[in-house]
């Protein structure tokens, strides 16, 4: 931090002035400095030690009593030092450095000095190279060494970017290499005028071969910062030491285990080859069926055929599929091989239990409730053998579907077809009868039989009423002849006869034979009973087609996504993440006992 020059700048005027009046300012100002510099000691002087300690005087400049280095004071306290002959100088140096600041050079300045009299021109010409200086960007610690540098060549400055301009002048770089070392060099050394001031001899001091002991708070204190140290040296040595013990039981529980899964996985463990393969249900659309409800909404989404992939994975991964399996291509025999390390291997003759095992962990298969999907992976030692497992398996899914709904689609068919059958035999009856009807009675039709002699007792009334005109014609005549009357009349009689049998023959039974009214009952109820039958039965063949109809929606086909390739390179191990893996399963293991033991630990000291 550089402390700024608290020294008063006084300001020549161009006007010339008498000589005395020159005295008079600067014998003023020098009263005014010297009153500057005995306040603050005087104030200082009525502080006590205390008061002393904060005091934060504003007139203070850091150097005390002593005056500032390169000050009026300085100078003048120079000068009388030195003699009388220097007095006349040390007046025309107070005046000249607060107008130049280059005391030092007073060859340059003396006569303007002496006559107390600075130009406007030259002042302006001091604040433009100034103001020069503050923009060329300066750091802080370059204006603090160039400052010391002025200092060092005996420049009395006003400002740090005061000392850069006077330096300069000089022809002096402040922020030369050389320039900062022999400032360095020097900077031991005692100041020029305390040399100046001193005129006797240094001779070297005398020695005192006296030896002086320790006072006893000096030895309380070494012995106490040396049982510190012990203590400290002692916390760093168990440090250490538990540094060391606890590497070595995460290197025994940690690290050599981690070691030895790293080696299986990468060098020991047997490349394990897996198929991918995907597959969906499908259910068959009917026009019936997607014309509306909540069935036609739910037909074509997953919804409906949910169950359906549940169950499929449910059985591919039984232990019936495990067996179909061994027997269609060699489970056992595939993982039993000694091709397979020792880990993953099956032992000879396995047990079902043994191999169902190795099967959960072979075969996955996931079911994704949004899309519908079931993906299945298998994996074997050989690619060719992972494909081959993967194609049986899917091909145990086409029959654990058609197996489903084949037992509902079986009993929907064989009602329809017995109902069909009964109605159909049902109707054959109602035909036979008829059939025996017409060939017991000699009437193929009633209604026809009926017609025709209705139509002949029509006749024979038209007959019978002529004939009656007739008889009313002859009867009517004076002297009527009685052959013609008696004709008519028996015309008459023989007409109502035979219209009288003719109605006979309709309501009443003739020699053993039913009656025609009885018959064409009998063969109108067989008639209506033959047209139910027919009826039931058109019915029943349209139940039976909607019954193949709604047998044929239940159908569920599987249909192949992604069909299973064999893979080019293998799938498992996974050397990096399983070592990963068994790195963190045993850190978790080696944490959790060194918590319990601690907790342990802890419980049987209290």
């Amino acid at each position: 931090m550089t402390t700024k020059v608290k020294a008063q700048k006084f300001r020549v005027r161009r006007t010339t002035r008498s000589s005395k009046s020159a005295q008079g300012v600067a014998a003023s100002a020098r009263t005014a400095s010297a009153e500057k510099i005995v306040k603050p000691a005087a104030n200082q002087a009525t502080l006590g030690p205390d008061d002393k300690l904060f005091d934060t005087d504003a007139s203070a400049d850091g150097f005390g009593d002593a005056p500032f280095p390169g000050s009026a004071a300085a100078a003048a306290a120079a000068a009388a030092a030195s003699g009388p002959a220097g007095k006349g100088t040390g007046k025309r140096g107070k005046v000249a450095r607060s107008v130049d600041l280059s005391a030092a050079d007073g060859d340059t300045t003396q006569d303007t000095a002496m006559q107390g009299e600075v130009t406007p021109a030259d002042e302006a010409a001091i604040d433009a190279e100034i103001d020069a200086i503050r923009r060329e960007g300066l750091t802080g610690r370059q204006l603090r060494l160039a400052r010391r540098v002025a200092q060092k060549h005996g420049l009395a400055v006003t400002s740090d970017f005061d000392a850069v301009r006077l330096l300069r002048k000089k022809g002096i770089d402040p922020f030369q290499r050389s320039t900062v070392l022999d400032l360095v060099t020097t900077e031991g050394k005692a100041p020029s005028r305390e040399l100046a001031t001193t005129g006797e001899a240094k001779l070297p001091k005398t020695v005192d071969n006296k030896s002086t002991l320790p006072s006893k708070d000096i030895l309380e204190r070494l012995t106490r910062d040396g049982e510190i140290s012990q203590i400290q040296q002692d916390i760093a040595q168990r440090r250490r030491r538990k540094m060391l013990l606890l590497a070595a039981r995460l290197a025994v529980f940690v690290g050599i285990p981690t070691i030895l899964a790293g080696i299986y996985f990468y060098t020991i463990a047997t490349p394990m080859y897996a198929t991918q393969s995907a597959f969906i249900i499908q259910q068959s659309e009917s026009p019936s069926a997607a014309g509306g409800g909540l069935g036609g909404l739910l037909s074509g989404t997953s919804l409906a055929t949910s169950q359906d992939s549940i169950a499929v994975q449910d059985y591919l991964t039984s232990r019936d599929a495990m067996l179909r399996l061994d027997a269609d291509a060699g489970f056992k025999d595939h993982f039993s091989s000694d091709a397979i390390d020792p880990l993953q291997r099956l032992p000879k003759n396995p047990t079902n239990e043994q191999a169902y095992k190795v099967f959960l962990d072979r075969v996955t298969i996931g079911y994704d409730p949004t899309e519908g999907l079931l993906r299945m992976e298998v994996v074997a030692a050989d690619p060719k053998t992972s494909q081959e497992f993967s194609d049986h398996l899917i091909k145990y899914a086409e029959e654990q579907v058609d197996q489903l709904t084949q037992r509902l689609r079986e009993d929907q068919m064989k009602g329809a077809r017995e109902s069909l059958e009964d109605t159909e035999a049902k109707m054959l009856a109602a035909q036979e009868k008829i059939v025996q009807l017409q060939e017991q009675l000699g009437i193929i039709s009633p209604d026809a039989e009926t017609s025709s002699i209705m139509a002949q007792v029509s006749t024979f009334e038209t007959q019978l009423q002529q004939k009656k005109l007739q008889l009313q014609q002859l009867l009517d005549n004076d002297r009527p002849n009685q052959a013609r009357v008696e004709g008519t009349q028996g015309d008459i009689r023989r007409l109502e006869t035979l219209i009288a049998d003719l109605r006979a023959q309709l309501t009443q039974a003739n020699e053993g034979a039913d009656s025609l009214a009885r018959i064409t009952a009998e063969l109108r109820m067989a008639e209506v009973d033959l047209a139910t039958r027919q009826a039931m039965a058109s019915a029943a063949i349209q139940a039976l087609e909607a019954a193949r109809v709604e047998a044929n929606r239940q159908v569920r086909y599987l249909s192949l996504s992604s069909r299973p390739v064999a893979p080019d390179e293998p799938t498992y191990p996974r050397k990096f993440e399983n070592t990963l893996l068994a790195m963190l399963i045993f850190s978790g293991i080696y944490l959790i006992a060194s918590l319990t033991a601690a907790v342990l630990r802890e419980q049987v000291s209290a």
